[in-house]
């Protein structure tokens, strides 16, 4: 895992509460100016992005890390929660928009879910981007996307709606993590988003969730069994 912040003070805090979990190790921190060329070297798993103004710098390093090849996990840590921002750092690719005033346990658990191939959202954030999607709820070009979909792949979107992680979905829909991940990039790239968050959300505002995907394919083990 790699930390980027503008202010040392808050990088050496996020290294010590992160740090300390037997199962992490962070690698480097730096501030933004140098975040390239440490997560290009380093080749984090997670990288903890803290947002401040301009925020326009931020959106730097997400697009910077967009385009590189085996891309790690991006949450921005953020001191506020502004539409325009988590729209924008949602579109360029980050997999989770957390604030900074959440508890350390909070923290050490989201960053596990970016680990295991999740997406996280602070709850206010979560709410926020619902109420925006389901304003939209129901575009015919949204609908056609889904129908691009094949029944296993609706499968494990329906499981991406649920918040799971990749060895979530391995054990729930009994495969391997691997194949999940392929899954995965075939969900997003036909449905035309950057990260798996905007693909639950995609998949929520049109009515598509872990029951509904689970009837697919209950049906199609009652076709198989016949």
């Amino acid at each position: 895992m790699i930390v980027v912040d503008e202010e040392s003070l808050a990088r050496s805090a996020l290294v010590g509460i992160l740090g300390a979990e037997p199962d992490m190790e962070v690698v480097a921190d730096c501030d933004r100016a140098e975040s390239a060329a440490r997560i290009r070297a380093c080749r984090p798993d997670v990288v903890l992005l803290g947002f401040s103004m301009p925020a326009a710098d931020g959106f730097s390093v997400l697009a910077d890390v967009r385009t590189m090849p085996g891309r790690p996990a991006v949450a921005v840590l953020a001191a506020f929660a502004g539409e325009e921002h988590v729209s924008a750092a949602l579109r360029l690719g980050a997999d989770g928009f957390l604030l900074k005033d959440m508890a350390p346990e909070q923290l050490v658990h989201s960053v596990r879910i970016l680990a295991g191939g999740g997406g996280v959202l602070a709850p206010v954030v979560g709410r926020q981007v619902i109420d925006g999607y389901l304003a939209t709820r129901g575009g015919r070009g949204d609908r056609d996307l889904l129908t691009s979909l094949t029944s296993r792949e609706r499968e494990v979107l329906g499981c991406l709606t649920d918040g799971l992680s990749n060895q979530g979905i391995a054990a729930r829909l009994h495969m391997g993590v691997s194949t999940v991940k392929e899954h995965v990039s075939a969900i997003l790239l036909k449905l035309k988003v950057g990260n798996r968050v905007q693909a639950a959300l995609l998949a929520q505002r049109n009515g598509l969730n872990c029951a509904a995907s689970g009837a697919d394919g209950a049906a199609r083990g009652r076709e198989a069994a016949g």
